[in-house]
């Protein structure tokens, strides 16, 4: 991780009941994608490392026989747990309460391994070469995200964009201008450079391959606020006795922006690598 920042269990405390209301979709097709280009068949292991509240494990669930996922946050894996139950498929998931750092951890050997935005809170090199271990021979390591390099706007929708810039300058004033992250802060950010990481620990390739978004989205002010709370940097912990009146003020600006209580925003693409085991 990031020289001078340790990674604590209040990272994401209280975000898991907004996140999957929050976080905007990946792009429809992405399951469809992986079950082409692994040539996925309902068989198989697969391991999501920081699965969150179970986004990318359920919506795979339909391509493997077992899915474990992994995280430190026990409402993360309290909302999988609910979400599995609701989606019939909790006979073939396990949530396993660990930080990416304790694996292999007894899981045995998996097919395929996912990290969906989530590998830039770990000891990437420790993580990378752990969970290669963990692949069974011919067995990938895929990395998903929304895609970096798009510029997404609402002109040309129905309502306006929400004041993303001005909701984080409320998020500054409440916080302090460096960013937060648990009981610490990244004045750098997140780190990028993951395939270096990834090459390091012995993988191959990468493939890579973009599943396009751009469909028109309506969120609510709720959405908003949700999204806004489902973030590291602004979890409602941080806030402390002053989350009430910054809540407010949210509020007061998504309705001063958008009288209707509706924002237009555009889906994003996802950005998927697919690293083999190698040799």
């Amino acid at each position: 991780m990031v020289a001078g920042w340790e990674w604590d269990e209040t990272l994401f405390a209280g975000t898991a009941a907004y996140y999957r209301r929050g976080r905007l979709p990946y792009a429809p097709g992405l399951a469809e994608l992986l079950a082409e280009v692994l040539q996925l068949d309902g068989r198989g292991r697969l391991v999501d490392v920081g699965c969150g509240p179970g986004t990318l494990a359920l919506g795979f669930s339909h391509l493997f026989g077992e899915i474990v996922g992994v995280d430190p946050d026990k409402g993360m894996l309290a909302e999988a747990a609910r979400e599995a139950v609701s989606r019939g498929v909790t006979g073939k998931v396990r949530w396993v309460q660990a930080r990416a750092e304790e694996l292999p951890a007894g899981l045995g050997t998996f097919t395929v391994a996912t990290f969906g935005q989530s590998f830039h809170w770990m000891d990437r090199d420790l993580v990378a070469a752990t969970v290669r271990d963990m692949l069974r021979p011919g067995g990938v390591l895929v990395h998903i995200s929304d895609l970096p390099t798009e510029v997404r706007s609402a002109e040309g929708l129905p309502y306006p964009g929400a004041p993303y810039e001005a909701i984080q300058d409320l998020v500054r004033r409440y916080l302090g201008p460096v960013r937060r992250a648990g009981r610490g802060v990244l004045a750098q950010g997140t780190p990028g450079g993951e395939a270096e990481v990834y090459a390091r620990a012995g993988f191959s390739g990468p493939q890579r391959h973009v599943v396009a978004g751009g469909q028109p989205l309506v969120r609510t002010v709720d959405d908003v606020v949700a999204g806004q709370f489902s973030m590291s940097y602004s979890a409602p912990h941080l806030f402390g006795t002053r989350l009430g009146a910054f809540e407010a003020d949210v509020r007061r600006l998504l309705n001063e922006a958008s009288p209707s209580g509706r924002f237009s925003e555009r889906q994003p693409s996802t950005e998927v690598f697919v690293w083999g085991k190698g040799v």
